[in-house]
């Protein structure tokens, strides 16, 4: 009997398999240690397995791959409907099984190696810009409490802690004091930590052929550019005032709609133009861009 397609319920160490051959009956039903996994699928004949897109699944994806078979990874709310009964990992396989072979089925583009270290870069420092704003947010408060207020600026705010710092005559106790100019070298470790990243996310986007080509495109900038790699592609940094017809598209559409209408209008839009691009491996061209739909 042979074995066709496969539905891979991923864990830490114990992985579930449910396996079907092309008549849509059981072929295969079992419990695989993290270890095993490899060896298993190596002796199979290529199949079609589907898995979860969930954490490790684009490691796994690489790996079947690369062991002939055709991976296929599914958003975990597309797999839901198919779980026929209590939810467990047995269930969940079958599930996966289910949800692969059918025919409308989306998937989720298994990520390269490469794509999830550019992936890395992001999460990490979106958490760190993150920790900043919560950070900044209670020195604003801290600060408030003893009758200094200071706009939701970072850049007032780095300049206020300076003076607050070495000053003495603000009515501040020296407790407070000496807690805020702590609070200001934990602003300045996650400052510079972040523009460390930042550097980072400029070099992958200067050595990247698809950045500089979609860096073309107006409104997109380096941090855009390589967090697209990783879905679909990449863009670049906004250009200049000039009244070309995409400019004039956008500025008719900010006297009409609030600007933040005319912000997601244009994001929605650079994202077609994006896909378009990358779909048939074009260069950026300004004057076809207004007909993207």
């Amino acid at each position: 009997m042979q074995i066709v397609r496969i539905g891979l319920d991923l864990a830490k160490y114990v992985f579930e398999v449910h396996g079907v051959d092309q008549h849509g009956k059981i072929a295969v039903r079992k419990r695989l240690r993290r270890d095993a996994v490899s060896r298993f699928f190596a002796n199979l004949a290529p199949s079609l397995v589907g898995m979860e897109a969930s954490n490790g699944a684009h490691f796994w994806a690489r790996v079947l791959t690369g062991l002939g078979h055709e991976v296929r990874l599914i958003s975990p709310q597309f797999v839901t409907p198919y779980v026929k009964s209590n939810k467990n990992d047995r269930n969940d396989a079958e599930a996966i099984c289910e949800a692969v072979g059918r025919p409308t089925m989306r998937f989720v583009p298994p990520k390269s190696a490469d794509q999830l270290a550019v992936q890395a870069v992001h999460r990490i420092r979106r958490r760190l810009v993150t920790d900043r704003v919560k950070l900044a947010n209670q020195i604003r408060g801290l600060l408030s409490e003893h009758g200094v207020v200071i706009a939701r600026d970072i850049t007032r705010l780095r300049r206020s802690l300076a003076v607050i710092v070495g000053s003495s005559d603000d009515g501040l106790s020296d407790l407070v004091r000496a807690l805020i100019s702590e609070l200001q070298v934990e602003l300045t470790e996650l400052d510079r930590r972040i523009a460390s990243y930042d550097r980072r996310i400029r070099d992958l986007f200067r050595n990247s052929d698809v950045c500089q080509r979609l860096g073309k495109i107006e409104g997109i900038g380096p941090v855009t550019a390589t967090a697209l790699i990783v879905a679909v592609g990449d863009p670049k940094c906004f250009m200049n005032g000039k009244q070309d017809p995409r400019s004039l598209w956008l500025s008719k559409l900010r006297e009409r709609r609030h600007p933040n209408v005319a912000a997601v209008a244009l994001a929605n839009k650079n994202a077609r133009i994006v896909w378009a691009m990358l779909s048939r491996d074009k260069s950026y061209e300004p004057a076809l861009s207004m007909k993207v739909a």
